[in-house]
């Protein structure tokens, strides 16, 4: 009796999984694509070509560009260390300079070529922010708990208001006033704006319950 044929694209056995090296290279070549056009133009078959593979290789692993991305990203984070210095300045630089942080260009160009991505596709930035920044944004605030515990900082401080400050004014300057902020300008962020804002016997601001009902002076009224 004459075998069988195989099943379509299962000649000779079962096709190998795409993993190890092979997969790094094609995460890679991903992020290649990603920095050079972007999310909302980056294909399979052009990650394909990058990677000198086919598209049914891609697709044998992830299911569409968006779980390859995430992919991607996630296997570009460089095993970091949380810095312990003893010093909330020291750690924040520690942190948010150099390799992996804030003034790591490749990182930067990751993340402004997503940017399109995290506004129009709800699932990714979903995954996005739960995976790549969700890491972030949790060492950050780790490091000023830890302050805290020291007494370096004030007890009241709202940490979700002071965590993301740093991060948030340097890629204000980077994506909104298109310049490039080095470790420089990142240490005078934290020396001028992060740490007058936390330290102990800064006072707290009295809230005011009546200002929102106070009307403004108009100096048409009050010559």
């Amino acid at each position: 009796m004459t075998p069988a044929p195989p099943p379509p694209g299962a000649e000779g056995g079962t096709r190998p999984r795409v993993e190890g090296e092979r997969e790094q290279e094609i995460l890679d070549a991903t992020l290649d694509v990603l920095v050079d056009v972007g999310y909302d133009r980056l294909t399979m078959d052009a990650v394909a070509s990058a990677a000198h593979a086919s598209k049914a290789t891609l697709y044998r692993r992830w299911t569409g560009k968006a779980v390859l991305v995430i992919d991607a990203l996630l296997s570009q984070k460089e095993p970091h260390a949380l810095p312990d210095t003893g010093s909330l300045r020291e750690d924040l630089l520690g942190a948010f300079c150099g390799m992996g942080g804030l003034t790591d260009q490749r990182q930067i160009a990751i993340l402004g070529s997503v940017i399109t991505a995290i506004a129009r596709d709800e699932d990714f930035a979903t995954v996005f922010r739960r995976d790549f920044i969700g890491p972030k944004a949790a060492m950050a605030e780790e490091i000023f708990h830890r302050a805290r515990t020291r007494g370096e900082i004030r007890a009241d401080l709202d940490l979700d208001l002071i965590a993301p400050a740093l991060p948030g004014i340097v890629l204000h300057r980077i994506f909104m006033l298109g310049e490039s902020p080095d470790s420089g300008f990142i240490t005078e962020v934290v020396d001028q704006i992060i740490l007058p804002a936390v330290a102990v016997g800064q006072p707290t601001p009295a809230s005011n319950p009546d200002h929102s009902a106070t009307p403004a002076t108009n100096s048409k009224d009050n010559p």
